[in-house]
């Protein structure tokens, strides 16, 4: 406390502008309503009674973007959606955190060889803060990565622009990479592979006729 110390009353607390600033943005979260695929239930059952997401202040689903400053994405994210995701993201006001929820969203999970309408990870979209893994992550899961979330909101230097962030910020680079099953020099090769797996897929996915 320094000079600060014994200069006031009891049950008077000093800080500083920026810890207070980053105190109310841990305790007010707002993720935005978005769930893509199964780990949505899990995550609907994180702002249900029984986990109550509310307990760290962040139960207020918005449904807009422009209110939300936390993305949870709960479950597989295909190339369709991809782009819709990263267009959610640039409406959300900064600063803005985004959750990867499950190992589809993380890595493109049971996904990853063969589903190449699969993102094969999420931060190829959108820059992820903490990642969930688990197929499907429990409720506990989810609300342990919104404590490493208030972590690290904790630890900004929005004020004091030329300190470091205490925290890093996991970043990952790189194109999706289709198996080579699926893979070609040569682009017409490359599209004839796939119909071809495309078109053996559906037969096996056929109902036996009885």
């Amino acid at each position: 406390m320094g000079w600060l110390e014994g200069r006031f009353e009891e049950s008077v607390i000093t800080t500083t502008i920026e810890q207070t600033i980053n105190w109310a943005r841990e305790s007010s979260m707002w993720p935005m309503t978005f769930g893509l695929a199964c780990c949505a239930i899990e995550m609907m059952a994180s702002g249900a009674s029984r986990y109550d997401m509310d307990r760290f202040g962040a139960g207020a689903f918005r449904a807009t973007p422009r209110q939300a400053d936390l993305m949870i994405v709960a479950g597989t994210v295909n190339f369709k959606m991809a782009s819709r995701v990263r267009r959610l993201y640039n409406q959300m006001p900064d600063p803005k955190f985004v959750i990867a929820m499950g190992a589809c969203t993380c890595g493109g999970g049971p996904y990853y060889k063969y589903g190449y309408n699969v993102v094969k990870g999420v931060d190829l979209v959108v820059p992820v803060d903490v990642y969930v893994p688990g197929c499907p992550p429990r409720p506990e899961a989810l609300l342990e990565g919104l404590m490493r979330i208030q972590d690290k909101v904790r630890g900004m230097k929005g004020l004091t622009k030329n300190q470091p962030i205490e925290i890093p910020i996991p970043a990952r680079t790189g194109y999706v990479l289709l198996p080579p099953e699926l893979s070609d020099a040569d682009p017409l090769k490359a599209m004839e592979k796939q119909n071809a797996f495309a078109k053996a897929t559906k037969e096996k996915a056929a109902p036996a006729k009885a």
